[in-house]
């Protein structure tokens, strides 16, 4: 799953460990959220979107793969 929380996360001016910090979980949690190795739980997923004030939508992007897709 893509997500923009790096972008958000850089438009605040903060780095990795400021932001894990803030959210209460650890720098390679960030990293591993940030480059798609890792999926937040819903849980996460609402914790990054109330510090963003944005939606889990806008921050979290579902691609459907190509078999569930209409054509």
């Amino acid at each position: 799953m893509k997500n923009r929380v790096e972008e958000l996360r850089k438009k605040l001016g903060m780095n990795q460990g400021d932001f894990a910090k803030a959210i209460k979980v650890s720098r390679q949690t960030v990293s591993s959220i940030e480059t798609g190795k890792y999926n937040p739980s819903l849980e996460l997923a609402f914790v990054i979107s109330d510090f963003f004030g944005e939606s889990i939508e806008n921050i979290f992007i579902h691609e459907r793969s190509g078999e569930n897709e209409k054509e």
